[in-house]
């Protein structure tokens, strides 16, 4: 009986282990390129925004463009941590096209940057107090009293009033033209600002200005913002 036992349970086993799936080992993960997770350095390549297009009420289109964009943050002269400084370049272009019903007269094309600081260093101060401390020495008999030394004790703490971010504007060119096109290239411009002790923010800017004998036109483009 026994024996008749242990052979219906295995042939009751026999079907499901081949019914049970087969599991298979995953493969492992694939290995991990050390230099795939170190960022590239930063070549200073920005891309520009599409031009500024402005149509004038007396029929001239304006167009100012920029390309090849480079903003490269460098490690400052001065080696101070409120000072940021920038290698920059770019070209910038202006054009006045169109049939106008007045006469040009010329204009100018100005290409510069905007630096704007998330906290500006405002007013630093030492508040404490200063003394001065004699040491008197005794000689020998007869030979009366002297001075020893004088020490000029200082103590305090020092107080930073910082103020609210600011944006300050670098212009690089300003051409006059008498006809349009006109260009204006930079090219590896060292601009910096002081006094910033947050993060700092970058943007490249160019103005064209049209003239008639009677009208002034102003289109502007400002370009990618970077942040450092």
């Amino acid at each position: 009986m026994n024996r008749f036992a242990v052979l219906a349970a295995a042939c009751i086993a026999g079907p499901l282990a081949a019914v049970a799936p087969f599991a298979a080992a995953e493969p492992p993960p694939p290995p991990i390129d050390p230099a795939a997770a170190v960022p590239p350095p930063d070549n200073g390549i920005v891309a520009s925004n599409p031009p500024a297009v402005v149509t004038t009420p007396d029929g001239w289109t304006l167009t100012v463009a920029a390309t090849n964009e480079s903003e490269l943050p460098i490690a400052p002269l001065t080696t101070a941590a409120s000072s940021r400084e920038y290698l920059v370049g770019g070209t910038f272009t202006g054009t006045v096209t169109g049939g106008g019903s007045t006469t040009l007269s010329g204009g100018t094309l100005e290409a510069g940057y905007q630096i704007g600081c998330g906290i500006e260093l405002g007013q630093v101060r030492l508040i404490g107090q200063a003394g001065v401390n004699v040491g008197v020495g005794f000689g020998a008999q007869g030979s009366g009293i002297g001075i020893g030394s004088v020490q000029v004790p200082l103590s305090g703490t020092i107080e930073i009033h910082p103020k609210p971010g600011t944006v300050s504007t670098v212009t690089v060119s300003k051409k006059s033209f008498k006809a349009a096109p006109v260009r204006v290239t930079i090219k590896d411009t060292h601009v910096k600002v002081d006094g910033c002790v947050g993060q700092s923010f970058l943007r490249s800017y160019a103005t064209l200005t049209s003239s008639t004998t009677d009208t002034d036109d102003v289109v502007a483009y400002y370009g990618t913002t970077k942040s450092v």
